[in-house]
């Protein structure tokens, strides 16, 4: 069985137990609670594919665990691996739809469309494992913009927790526009997207392809992305009447100049 066809699998038992565990609990987090988990298995499985003997192979799986790692740990401390521990906006479309419509909403959508985007960011290591070669300088720049992109990421989230803190503490009102936040609404989001990017065209320089189809994974996260960020910003704007000038004054994405 080649790494792919693992991979299929895996991915078909993950869309299994994660519809059928939000049935059993009632809560539909479960695809976000394996989200830093399962990417980190299929890259190994493609790594497995060449024997571990392909360093560009091992070297992509090393940094797709460091991501992983680095979510994980953002997670849990967000309190999304405990009980009832719910990303808040599926209560929120809970109460905008019908029982049925949710409950369709989830099967496709939250179970079986996004265990899928998962392993599709993924493909491009099988693109790699099909096109075996030296590891070369371009691969020493993937790896190196891959880990920027991390570093950013984890810079922007750490600014995030800690205005979180401060807002329990009593000694913080509003919504975070400093730091990171001052050039992009959604730093971590852009630095999220970015990384897969980065690991997108990464298998698709190694192998020579023309078939866009590996970047596909990168496009629909991007714009899964920016569709849950448009609706957070709804959030945002329902409690802070302030957040409308702080959207003409900032990039949404892509860190930019504030405008005056």
């Amino acid at each position: 069985m080649s790494a792919l066809e693992i991979n299929f699998w895996l991915f078909v038992g993950m869309c299994f137990a994660t519809w059928l565990t939000s049935v059993i609990t009632k809560e539909y987090s479960w695809v976000d609670r394996i989200w830093s988990i399962i990417p980190i298995a299929y890259m190994w499985v493609f790594a497995y594919g060449a024997g571990f003997s392909d360093i560009r192979l091992d070297l992509m799986a090393l940094l797709v665990t460091l991501w992983g790692a680095r979510l994980t740990f953002n997670f849990a401390r967000k309190g999304g691996y405990a009980p009832g521990g719910e990303d808040y906006r599926w209560a929120i479309l809970r109460e905008k739809m019908s029982p049925v419509g949710y409950q369709l909403f989830n099967v496709f959508f939250i179970v079986i469309f996004q265990n899928a985007l998962l392993l599709a960011i993924t493909l491009p290591a099988n693109l790699a494992l099909a096109n075996p070669s030296e590891l070369a300088l371009s691969d020493v720049l993937f790896a190196v913009l891959f880990l920027g992109f991390l570093i950013f990421e984890f810079i922007a989230d750490q600014q995030q927790w800690n205005f979180h803190q401060l807002k329990k503490a009593g000694k913080a009102k509003g919504f975070l526009d400093k730091g990171l936040f001052s050039n992009s609404r959604h730093p971590n989001f852009f630095a999220e997207q970015a990384q897969w990017w980065v690991l997108g065209f990464w298998g698709f320089a190694t192998g020579g392809s023309g078939e866009p189809i590996y970047l596909l994974g990168a496009l629909v996260l991007t714009a899964l992305f920016l569709g849950s960020a448009r609706f957070t910003e709804q959030i945002s704007l329902s409690k802070y009447p302030d957040y409308k000038d702080y959207q003409s004054r900032v990039s949404m994405l892509i860190p930019w100049f504030t405008k005056q």
